[in-house]
């Protein structure tokens, strides 16, 4: 090995480079340490930015379909208040959206559950008598359910126990509660501001960054860089779009059917799974097992017309409406669909379910792309169906 200047800065940079990892492996809590701190100081910003990304898919929309770009043309005060307008009524539409749910189904889901112990007790008695004329023959079952007894007054002392010795920490934490929900609050508030900021200068900032990129990296790094980042927005825009207007259009059916059959709760029901919707692959069902339960506490009979009712909505839904609507915006097979949404939900919950289907798709499409360009340098054919290699390189002469 020629030791120049130039291999001599190498050298000096692996040994380095090995020195800071072997010191971070052994101070590994320090580090961490270190990173959680950063990590805190950076969050309002991380906020803002996943803030930003999920508002601009609206106002995206919104500024192409109301400013035009070939409208503007000669207007430059229209232009100029192109983007302020649609940022304005992007967050007023993600305000009214929050009032509805607020005031429709908040205060809906509460009357609901004042109602329910009642339900419940109406509920057990007539599993009783439903119990007494199935069971007429059979004298042991039919005392058994006759014994079934619920001591609501033990229940509720309980509770009220439960809170009376959790009542000494809730007091001794509350100015930590407090402080934790001004720290909260601020937190958003930065993060909000930012989002705005990002929203009304993201030209610029794209120019910015790339100028950066371009001044500390080689050209081809940064034209990679930016086909991945590409793809990942396009990719998580078009999945976000999809699953909103999805569950937006599965909530609504269920409140027409639900109305149409008289069935109770058509409103709660409707929102409950049109916001369990977003949660792909299981979320629906999550909805359907709320509502066949709170409809079972109402009418027994018509919780069973609830669920055959999902079941057909979900398959229209399933082979009709979610196809022409997400369609194969994010691109990955369902059985890759699936294991995303496992691991996703292990590892992060429902936050974890959304991200990772987007996520794994960007994945599997650089490997794929990166697999197909390996095979088209070698030229190799592989046949879709059966798998067989169809064409090798021409200097080997073999072929099938």
């Amino acid at each position: 090995m020629n030791l120049n200047r130039e291999n001599l800065r190498k050298i000096r940079s692996l040994i380095l480079f090995t020195i800071v990892v072997l010191v971070a492996l052994w101070k590994y809590s320090l580090v961490l340490s270190a990173l959680g701190f950063m990590i805190g100081i950076i969050f309002p910003f991380l906020l803002g930015g996943a803030i930003a990304f999920i508002l601009n898919v609206p106002m995206h929309f919104l500024e192409h379909k109301l400013f035009p770009h070939q409208k503007l043309k000669g207007k430059r005060w229209v232009k100029k208040m192109a983007r302020p307008l649609s940022l304005t009524l992007t967050i007023l539409i993600v305000i009214g959206v929050i009032a509805v749910v607020s005031l429709v189904v908040v205060p809906k889901l509460g009357s609901t559950i004042i109602l329910l112990g009642s339900n419940i007790q109406d509920f057990i008695l007539k599993v009783q008598s439903w119990g007494d004329e199935l069971f007429n023959n059979n004298k042991e079952i039919a005392a058994w359910i006759s014994d079934i007894e619920i001591d609501w007054k033990k229940i509720l002392d309980s509770i009220m126990a439960f809170f009376k010795n959790g009542a000494g920490s809730v007091l001794d934490s509350t100015f930590t509660v407090a402080k934790s929900i001004v720290s909260g609050m601020t937190t958003f508030i930065i993060a909000f501001v930012f989002a705005c900021y990002i929203l009304l200068q993201k030209e610029k900032l794209n120019i910015q960054i790339h100028k950066v990129m371009y001044a500390y990296l080689k050209k081809e790094y940064v034209e990679k860089i930016l086909d991945i980042c590409s793809l990942t927005y396009k990719t998580f825009s078009n999945f976000l779009a999809g699953q909103c207007l999805e569950a937006a259009i599965l909530g609504t059916m269920f409140v027409i059917m639900m109305t149409v059959f008289r069935l109770p709760y058509a409103l709660l029901v409707g929102v409950l799974i049109a916001f369990t919707a977003l949660i792909p692959i299981f979320g629906a069902f999550i909805g359907c097992f709320i509502g066949a339960f709170l409809i079972l506490m109402d009418t027994p009979m018509k919780a069973l017309v609830f669920v055959i009712l999902f079941l057909v909505l979900q398959q229209i839904e399933g082979n009709l409406i979610y196809p022409r609507v997400v369609g194969n915006s994010v691109g990955l097979p369902s059985i890759w669909v699936l294991a995303a949404v496992s691991i996703g939900g292990s590892l992060m919950g429902i936050v974890g379910m959304l991200v990772f289907i987007p996520a794994v798709s960007v994945i599997y499409t650089l490997f794929r792309n990166n697999v197909y360009g390996q095979l088209e340098k070698k030229e190799i054919r592989v046949d879709n169906v059966s798998g067989e290699l169809l064409y090798k390189h021409k200097n080997t002469g073999d072929e099938n």
